[in-house]
């Protein structure tokens, strides 16, 4: 058995528990084999020792597994290497260009769903290529998003206004998609175990009702108004507006003058963005 690797953020879940909630939490619907019915493409990023692919395998259509680990790779195609609705990609998913990668396999073509124990030490950027950014969302979005990844990470995700862990990824996030808690998962479900615990995360891409104006100045705006978190938000965006211009903004959006950044809900921070846009 090819043993976890620190360089790579290896550790290997174990838990029957937390593998069933992944992939309930996929809701996969297998084809049926009826004209209407096309069944899932997944996607998934860093399969590991393949203990979550072969569960989802009998569940979908297809699935394209990417794995920056060459001796993982190996033992993969040696398992799993003859399975039809299988493909194998050895790369580093930030840097993979996936649709060039999957112009010659039809069947593999845009996957509709992610599904992924993903390394903690790079979930940022992961998130951020799955989903886009505000002012480059993903043209192409998953129909959902299914990720285990570091429980303090987790609650910044789905963080409510008001609360100690909203803060900008909370907005970034939440403005793009839904997420929602499935379960947490403790360090024991790993080997080896982690120095934290985890949490798995469902995100569904989304269309925000009331856009930002401007998206470039909303992800500049939340970056300085999130700064200093303890500091009100007037005396953070006092680079980019006047204190008393902000102050009176506020109190004509019924918003507390004195509020910090974190007790903005998504819709007001937008509202906020898009009032300074246009007055």
């Amino acid at each position: 058995m090819v043993r976890p690797r620190k360089i790579f953020a290896q550790h290997w879940l174990k838990s029957e528990k937390a593998l069933d909630a992944i992939v309930k939490a996929a809701a996969c619907q297998p084809n049926d084999g009826s004209a209407n019915t096309s069944g899932e493409r997944i996607l998934e990023i860093g399969p590991g020792t393949g203990i979550l692919t072969r569960r989802l395998l009998p569940l979908v259509q297809s699935l394209v597994a990417v794995e920056i680990d060459f001796d993982l790779c190996k033992l993969l195609i040696k398992q799993l290497g003859k399975t039809e609705n299988f493909l194998l990609l050895q790369g580093d998913f930030l840097t993979l260009d996936l649709p060039s990668h999957l112009a010659a396999f039809s069947n593999f073509q845009n996957p509709n769903k992610v599904v992924a124990n993903i390394p903690y030490n790079i979930t940022g950027p992961i998130i951020e290529k799955l989903l886009g950014t505000i002012s480059n969302p993903n043209p192409e979005p998953f129909d959902s998003i299914v990720l285990l990844v570091q429980k303090e990470v987790a609650e910044r995700l789905y963080a409510k206004p008001e609360s100690k862990a909203f803060g900008a990824l909370s907005v970034r996030v939440q403005y793009l998609a839904e997420c929602e808690l499935i379960c947490t998962v403790p360090a024991s479900a790993f080997y080896p175990p982690p120095k934290v615990d985890s949490a798995v995360v469902r995100l569904h891409p989304r269309q925000i009702a009331t856009p930002a104006i401007n998206p470039r100045k909303f992800e500049n705006l939340l970056k300085l108004g999130f700064a200093a978190k303890r500091k009100m938000l007037r005396n953070n965006l006092q680079s980019v507006v006047d204190r008393d211009r902000l102050t009176h903004l506020l109190e004509q959006l019924e918003i507390n003058p004195q509020a910090r950044a974190e007790d903005l809900s998504i819709q007001q921070w937008v509202t906020l963005a898009n009032e300074l846009e246009v007055n």
